[in-house]
C-alpha cells in the first residue's frame, strides 16, 4: 500500500476532515497496487460505468450520426486502441463514503459533462471559465452557490470559507443529511463538489475569513476573479469589500430574500464606494465590536437594503435576540439565490453583464 492510499485510511477524527478523493491511473504500477488494496476494503462500493461513458463520448462527438449498437461497439474498440476498458481513464476513491468510481480522464470527462451546456455556454466560454478563480465566504446561500457553480463548471478553482459546523437548525435550508451534523460546512461542500466532479479544485478555509487570512484568500495562487459574500459578520462584509476594491475584484452578495443580488464592480471602478455608499454615514471602525442585534441592526439594514427587503424580513429583524436567535432564511430562497448568483457570476466573468453596480 503506497503513501497516497495509506493517508486516506484514517481514524474517525481525521476521516471527518477528509474531502479530497484519491486518483488512480493504472498506467502507473504504484496506482495498480493501490487499486488492488482498495478493492480488498470491507464494505467497498464499486461503480464502473466506463463503457457507458465511452458510448456517450462517441455519440456526443458525432451528433449527426445514428449508431447501431454493433457499430457503436466497434467505434469504442477503435477509440480504446488496444487499452483494456478496466485500465482506461481514472479510478477515483472517496474515503468518506468508501466508494470507488471509474471515470473518463479529465479532458474527456469535462467535455462530456459540459456537453449539454452548449450553446448557452460555448466551448470557448467554457474554456475561459475553466481558468477562473472564485471565492465564496459563508456557506448557507454559499453552499447553494458553490454547488451550482460546480455543476455548471464555472470555475477552475473555488475557494470556500466558513468556520461553522453543520447543525440541525441549518437543515431548514442546507442540502445535507443528518449523519453530517458536526462536520465542517467547508468539508461538506468540498465533498459534494468532488462527487459531482473530482477534477475541480476546491480550496478550503476551515477557520472562515478573518483579518489574518483575508489577503491569502483573495490572492494566494492567483487573484480571485470574483468574490461572493454570503457571510454573517458585518465586520468581514466591510473588510472583504475594502480589500476587494484595493485589488480590483468584483463582489456579489445575494440577500436570501426576494432574489435580490447586490453587485459591486470594483474591477471596473477602483473608487466605487463600499456598499454603494449606503454605510458612509456609519462609523465602520465599530463593526469589529458589534455584539447585540441592537448594535448590528443600523449596519445590517443598509447592507441588506431597506428598500428591497421583504416585509417579513423587516419584521423579523427586530425579533432577532428576542423571540428568534438568528435571521431567518428559507430553503426556497437559498436555492433560488444559488441559481441567480451563479448566473450573474458567469455573466460577469464572461463580460456579458457590464453594470457598474446595483441591486437586481
Amino acid at each position: 500500500m503506497n503513501k497516497k492510499l495509506a493517508e486516506c485510511i484514517t481514524h474517525t477524527q481525521e476521516f471527518n476532515e477528509r474531502y479530497t478523493p484519491v486518483f488512480l491511473d493504472l498506467l502507473f504500477s504504484e496506482d495498480c497496487d493501490s487499486l488492488y488494496s482498495i478493492l480488498q476494503l470491507p464494505g467497498l462500493n464499486v461503480f464502473d460505468t466506463i463503457h457507458g461513458q465511452l458510448k456517450e463520448l462517441i455519440k456526443t462527438a458525432n451528433p449527426s450520426e445514428s449508431f447501431a449498437p454493433a457499430s457503436l461497439e466497434v467505434e469504442i474498440e477503435k477509440y480504446l486502441a488496444g487499452i483494456p476498458e478496466f485500465e482506461y481513464g481514472t479510478w477515483v476513491y472517496y474515503p468518506w463514503s468508501n466508494r470507488l468510481v471509474h471515470i473518463l480522464s479529465e479532458n474527456e470527462f469535462a467535455a462530456l459533462r459540459t456537453n449539454r451546456n452548449k450553446y448557452k455556454i460555448t466551448a470557448i466560454e467554457q474554456e475561459i471559465l475553466s481558468a477562473k478563480k472564485i471565492g465564496v465566504i459563508g456557506l448557507s446561500v454559499g453552499q447553494s452557490v458553490s454547488l451550482t457553480l460546480a455543476t455548471e463548471r464555472t470555475f477552475g478553482e473555488l475557494r470556500i470559507a466558513d468556520f461553522d459546523e453543520l447543525e440541525i437548525t441549518n437543515l431548514n435550508r442546507l442540502r445535507s443529511g443528518i449523519h453530517n451534523m458536526g462536520i465542517k460546512k467547508t468539508i461538506l461542500v468540498a465533498r459534494e463538489i468532488a462527487e459531482i466532479d473530482p477534477y475541480l479544485k476546491v480550496t478550503c478555509f476551515h477557520e472562515g475569513i478573518n483579518e489574518r487570512n483575508l489577503e491569502q484568500f483573495l490572492l494566494e495562487n492567483g487573484k480571485l476573479d470574483m468574490l461572493i459574500d454570503e457571510c454573517d459578520s458585518v465586520d468581514i462584509k466591510i473588510k472583504c469589500r475594502i480589500a476587494a476594491r484595493k485589488h480590483g475584484i468584483p463582489v456579489i452578495m445575494e440577500a436570501s430574500d426576494r432574489g435580490t443580488v447586490d453587485i459591486e464592480r470594483y474591477d471596473l471602478d477602483s473608487e466605487y464606494p463600499i456598499l454603494h455608499g449606503n454605510v458612509n454615514h456609519l462609523d465602520l471602525s465599530k463593526t469589529k465590536n458589534l455584539v447585540t442585534n441592537e448594535e448590528k441592526l443600523p449596519f445590517i439594514l443598509p447592507i441588506v437594503g431597506i428598500d428591497t427587503m421583504s416585509p417579513r424580513l423587516k419584521a423579523s429583524s427586530i425579533e432577532v435576540g428576542q423571540t428568534i436567535s438568528a435571521w431567518p432564511q428559507l430553503a426556497s430562497a437559498v436555492t433560488m439565490g444559488g441559481g441567480i448568483t451563479a448566473d450573474v457570476c458567469r455573466r460577469i466573468l464572461l463580460n456579458q453583464l457590464l453594470y457598474l453596480a446595483g441591486f437586481f
